[in-house]
């Protein structure tokens, strides 16, 4: 221990010569002490001395430093997989009954000579020392992943990991334990010897379809030690089987892709089951079933292009629009069209110097938003110079209306250069440019291509001649048009989607996983459409089976949130209210949630992965009924021990309650002996 002060040396005399001219003064110049003892004023001297003494010194911002030393236990992190997939084998009945058990009394008999920390996982990790063996994933790199994170720089002894090895989720685990600086014994759970079993491996399908097209499924379908058998596989949509077919299995490890086309003849979210007949020698028929939805579309968002005569600028529009299934393109040239623009969505007008009086008419009378390409008077107001210029793009960075992926962005400085009127001068107010053009090196704030929103109508405009040229471009850079159809699907989704003018607003996911949150947010706007916040948002959840669940948002600064949790697979039927003023508002819905069904394909034990594991680590595999020198392992291992950290603390005497009690202490002391002797 060592007293570090930031005054000088003789600081401290002074406080001693303090202490003594105050104990002097007192008990040798004042004549009324002149009749105690000799002994009693020498000892009232001194206790008075020390107390001064000490009340000075804490004075002078005294320090002590001292070196403190922290042992600190091991950490023995018991890790168990609470996947299903632990219970699927024939042993599962014995393994819920025994094994759980002792595990528990495992993890008490560490406890005695270790900090032991436990834990279970399946696609996520949390703390816990009960298991149910109900999880949909795994991930085990997760598991080690957050024990690296959670537990850096701490001691720790030594990992258990319990399970058998499956995992379906996440990179391999070998490449996580590569932070962890501690070994990792391994349980070795499951049953290795593969089973004869049928199962549906996967099912690609597309996730929406648009009423009255048609989509295609692959089913593909996996044997093992089933050979010479035949199986059926049917497809089922609301009890109707729509496909059967027969398949022979002619090989020990067996696998066959069956390929379908079905009608999307009904809008809507649409579930559809594949099943395979179920065989007297297979021994897992939980994975003989799968299902999948798809939402059905009732119609796609019309795109009209319209045009005084062909252009290649309109073909590689078209085809970019093409590839979003959500749009259905039409090009017409204005001599022959006559068709009414209300079912349209958005309506590209290129190179329309003089735009035809009816269509400039019904664009007017329906207010549709507006795309033109090169020069229209009608759409933007814009005044054009005879002359032009190749000009290039610039992106413009403080630009909102849309995200633009950092790729695109960085790549428009490529871009070729365009022609454009010499001069554009923009009449509309509230202009948005995405890109200006750009003379040679100079940066201009004339607009290239630019959006604007006039009495709730949105428009936009492409000063430009040649935007094919871009597409070339980027399909000469990249070996495909990613990025220029981004630009075209940006632009086209912004200008078509259509305002919401509900007061009342309720945003979910229509379909999810079962192991996701429910989760919705909502938005009520009063008359003048300016969000609130003040009346209560309440939602009614119903399941298959009728069963409702009552929910209330809860109220942010300007919207409502609800996180209902988890529920299991099936579908699920919503109705969301709020009551403003005198007005009732309701909003209802549908979601479908998915089964996951990653633990049901697979069930044969990997501990040819878990001796990886504990071999690289520095650890060693035990089976589940070598418990017992699993813990005689873990207590003797000479790896595993405590650490002794010293470290120097530095303390202010002033801080020490103890100092505190000893002043009070003398001083006490001295004022009963005064008083006991007959004066204070």
């Amino acid at each position: 221990m060592q007293l570090i002060s930031n005054y000088s040396w003789y600081y401290t005399l002074l406080c001693f010569l303090t202490g003594f001219v105050f104990s002097g003064v007192m008990y040798f110049k004042d004549s009324q002490h002149a009749e105690r003892p000799k002994a009693l004023r020498y000892g009232l001297a001194a206790l008075r001395f020390t107390s001064v003494t000490l009340i000075a010194l804490l004075l002078l911002d005294i320090f002590m430093k001292r070196l403190i030393n922290e042992t600190e236990k091991p950490v023995i992190i018991f890790v168990q997989d609470n996947s299903s997939s632990i219970t699927a084998g024939k042993d599962s009945a014995e393994l819920k009954a025994n094994y759980t058990k002792a595990i528990s009394s495992f993890i008490n008999a560490v406890k005695e000579k270790y900090d032991i920390k436990s834990y279970q996982f399946d696609s996520e990790i949390k703390s816990s020392e009960t298991f149910d063996f109900k999880g949909k994933e795994t991930d085990i790199s997760k598991a080690f992943y957050d024990i690296e994170n959670n537990y850096a720089n701490k001691n720790i002894g030594a990992i258990i990991l319990a399970s058998d090895g499956i995992y379906n989720k996440g990179t391999n685990p070998l490449y996580g334990i590569e932070k962890i600086n501690a070994p990792v014994y391994t349980i070795a759970l499951g049953d290795t010897i593969p089973l004869k079993d049928v199962w549906i491996q996967n099912i690609n399908h597309n996730q929406v379809a648009y009423a009255g097209n048609s989509f295609p499924v692959e089913v593909d379908i996996n044997a093992v030690d089933l050979t010479g058998k035949q199986l059926s596989v049917s497809v089922s949509h609301n009890g109707n089987v729509l496909k059967t077919e027969n398949v022979f299995i002619n090989s020990n490890t067996f696998s066959k892709t069956l390929n379908y086309v079905f009608d999307a003849d009904k809008p809507g979210i649409q579930k559809y089951i594949v099943t395979v007949s179920n065989l007297a020698e297979d021994k897992n028929k939980q994975n003989n079933i799968q299902s999948f939805v798809i939402d059905v579309i009732d119609n796609r968002e019309k795109i009209l292009i319209l045009a005084n005569a062909p252009h290649p600028d309109i073909a590689a529009i078209e085809l970019s629009i093409s590839n979003l299934q959500t749009y259905e393109v039409e090009v017409a040239l204005t001599d022959n069209f006559t068709k009414p623009l209300k079912p349209y969505s958005l309506i590209i007008l290129h190179q329309m110097k003089n735009l035809p009086a009816f269509i400039g008419n019904e664009l007017k009378l329906n207010n549709l938003p507006i795309f033109f390409i090169g020069s229209n008077g009608f759409s933007a107001k814009v005044s054009v110079d005879a002359r032009s210029n190749d000009v290039e793009p610039n992106f413009k960075k403080e630009f909102s209306l849309f995200t633009v992926s950092p790729e695109l962005q960085s790549y428009f400085k490529n871009l070729p250069a365009v022609k454009c009127a010499f001069k554009n001068t923009i009449h509309t107010t509230g202009v948005n440019s995405l890109l200006t053009q750009k003379l040679g090196v100079v940066d201009t704030d004339e607009p290239l291509l630019f959006f604007s929103e006039s009495n709730g109508t949105k428009s936009g405009g492409f000063l430009g001649d040649g935007l094919w040229r871009w597409k070339m471009r980027d399909y000469a850079d990249h070996n495909n048009t990613n990025l220029f159809n981004e630009l075209i699907s940006k632009t086209v989704q912004y200008l078509s989607v259509k305002a919401d003018k509900s007061f009342f607003r309720v945003f979910t996911k229509k379909i999810i996983n079962e192991n996701e949150a429910l989760d919705f947010s909502a938005e009520v706007y009063n008359q003048s459409y300016e969000l609130i916040t003040e009346p209560d948002v309440t939602l009614i959840l119903n399941d298959a089976k009728g069963k409702a669940y009552n929910y209330t948002f809860n109220k942010k600064q300007t919207m409502y949130s609800l996180s209902a949790g988890k529920f299991p697979a099936g579908e699920y039927t919503y109705e969301a209210k709020v009551k403003y003023g005198d007005k009732l508002y309701t909003k209802q819905g549908l979601i479908i949630i998915k089964e996951l069904v990653s633990e049901k394909l697979n069930t044969v034990a990997n501990h040819k992965l878990l001796y990886q594991i504990s071999h690289q680590s520095g650890g060693k595999l035990f089976y589940k009924d070598q418990l017992e020198a699993l813990k005689k392992a873990i207590l003797e291992a000479d790896t595993i021990k405590s650490i002794t950290y010293s470290h120097k603390q530095l303390s202010d005497l002033v801080n020490l309650k103890w100092i505190f009690f000893v002043i009070l202490l003398l001083l006490s002391t001295e004022w009963f002996l005064r008083k006991y002797n007959g004066k204070v």
